[in-house]
Formats: structure tokens, sequence, C-alpha cells
């Protein structure tokens, strides 16, 4: 029996329960046990996923885990959390690297948001093609605003893989019940998409600014998805609605960030600047064999920084 503190955060509104498996390395022990991460999503705070902080040699890193219990490449809501989170090893430093999938992504501690709300900055390199699902739509790279006939024949998708597959269309209204639709169908194409995708709608609202709504593989509608906004605001760059080298407001049911996506010889590489707030914390003590769990006390609840975030949120509302 593992007794360990959780923390509940949040980035843009997607949530997360968190755990520090660099200081309880048993923690990485839940990866072998997706219906025990798949309650704990379920019932310690009705979460979006589960966040485990770890440590990958003598740099720190994130696993990131669905509410299914299947394990993500990236999260760039998730990995804000952990690096405040990992801030506590690396220091003061507001510059450092974390890893998550296997892929190493630079971390910069910046200026709140908004009031005294903590926020970072990723950066996410992004892909056009991949090896996923490509080959079987009979081509060697990927697409840009391009249909697939067999998921919708009026939108114009645009794949980008940023460790994890998004695929996202811009659209004039953003329709939720379509939106759930394309993502369950997703999961019928097999022959095409055989390892799932996430599938996103942007709406461009002019002057650098979108709006975005996801379908996450292994989850279902979220208010945000960090990688998938990233991925829009960079579709949204490619496909003309907005400039490459200059920031991009992305608006959410969850909140706001800020994306810059730059093109160079080298490829694409899209900043994601975000609020990683803290909700709370508590105590669980884990049972891993007989894959249980109870809460050790209340959760106690972090006033403070939920009342800042709830001002932020009023000014995006104004």
């Amino acid at each position: 029996m593992l007794i360990t503190k959780y923390i509940l955060c949040h980035g843009s509104g997607n949530r997360f329960l968190m755990l520090d498996a660099v200081r309880e390395p048993q923690l990485e022990k839940l990866a072998e046990r997706p219906s025990l991460i798949a309650r704990l999503c379920r019932e310690v705070g009705h979460t979006d996923g589960l966040l485990l902080t770890v440590a990958v040699g003598e740099e720190y890193g994130m696993r990131m885990f669905n509410t299914d219990g299947s394990e993500a490449e990236m999260c760039g809501n998730g990995i804000r959390c952990v690096a405040r989170q990992a801030q506590q090893y690396v220091g003061e430093r507001d510059t450092f690297d974390l890893f998550s999938g296997g892929k190493r992504h630079a971390i910069r501690r910046e200026e709140p948001i908004f009031g005294s709300i903590p926020t970072y900055c990723v950066g996410i390199g992004i892909r056009l093609s991949t090896p996923d699902f490509l080959p079987s739509m009979g081509r060697k790279q990927g697409f840009v605003g391009e249909v697939i006939p067999s998921l919708d024949e009026s939108l114009r998708f645009t794949y980008l893989n940023l460790g994890n597959p998004h695929l996202v269309a811009a659209v004039d209204a953003i329709d939720l019940d379509f939106l759930s639709a394309l993502g369950e169908k997703v999961k019928q194409l097999g022959d095409i998409l055989p390892y799932g995708t996430n599938v996103s709608f942007y709406r461009p609202l002019g002057n650098q600014t979108i709006y975005t709504a996801t379908y996450e593989r292994g989850v279902g509608l979220t208010a945000s998805c960090g990688t998938a906004m990233t991925a829009s605001s960079t579709a949204a760059c490619l496909m003309g609605y907005c400039r490459h080298g200059e920031p991009i407001t992305v608006l959410n049911s969850g909140g706001r960030v800020r994306c810059c996506s730059q093109r160079s010889d080298e490829g694409l590489l899209t900043t994601l600047s975000g609020n990683a707030t803290y909700e709370g914390e508590g105590l669980l003590a884990l049972d891993f064999e007989a894959e249980r769990y109870s809460e050790e006390e209340p959760f106690r609840i972090n006033e403070a920084e939920k009342a800042e975030y709830d001002r932020f949120l009023q000014t995006i509302q104004a």
C-alpha cells in the first residue's frame, strides 16, 4: 500500500489528477493498471486524464494517461502542469526541458497570463507525415486542407503529428454533436486510421484569433486539449487564416492560450503558452496488486487559485 499526495490541476480547463513519481517512483506501476487509472480519473475529481511527473535519467518528464487508461504520447495542457511540479526539482531556472513520449520539449516559465496565474510555455515540434495511417491511404506525405471521403465529404482536414495524431478542420460554426459523431466514426475506420486520432474543429475569428473544440482519442469531447489547440493554430497558418511568426489567441470552452507557429527549413515548431492551475490536493492510498484505492483525507481546495482563474474566465467572457 502506497500513500501519496495528489494534486487536481488544469491547463485551460483541461483537468488532471497529477502524481509525483519523482518522489514516489512506485507510481509508475500505474502504467500496468489501466483499469485503476480509469477509476481514478472517473472517481477522484472526474478528470480528463492522469499525469505522472517522472525522472528521466538526470532530467524530468511527463507520462500522461487518458480516461480509458491508455497512455498518450503528448499533452500540451498537461505538460504545463507537470512543468510547474517539476520546477521544484529544476530550481528557479526559467527554462528547462521535459520529456514526453520519448521526445524532448523546451519549457519556459512566463509572466502570468492573468493576475498571478502560474504560466508556462512549451515548444512542440510538428510533422506533416506519419507511418501510422498515410501509407494505407496511398500517399507518402501528409496533407493540408484535403477531404477524407470516408470520414466526411465536405470538410477539408489538415493532418498534423505532434507526438500524437490530429486531424483538424476549419468551420464556420462549431457543432459539438457533429464533432462527437466524427470522433466516434474514426473508431470504425481501422483500415485508414488503425491507431485512431484526435479530431478538432477550429473557427477563424480574424485578427490572429481562433476558437477550437476537440474530440480526444481515448477521452471524448473535452473542454480543452493543448495539442489540439496547437495543431489548430498551426493548421490555421498553413491554410492562410493566421500568420506564421505572430502570436495567435486560441479560445475554447475552458479558457484561453497563446500559440505561435514558426516555419523554417527544419520544419514546423509551435509554442503553446497558458496557465498551470492547482485546484487543490489530497492523499491517496494505492494498492497496485488489488487495483484499489482510498482517499485518506478530505480534499483541500486551493481557494485563491480557483478564484483567480474564475476572474480570468470572466475577462474572456466579457
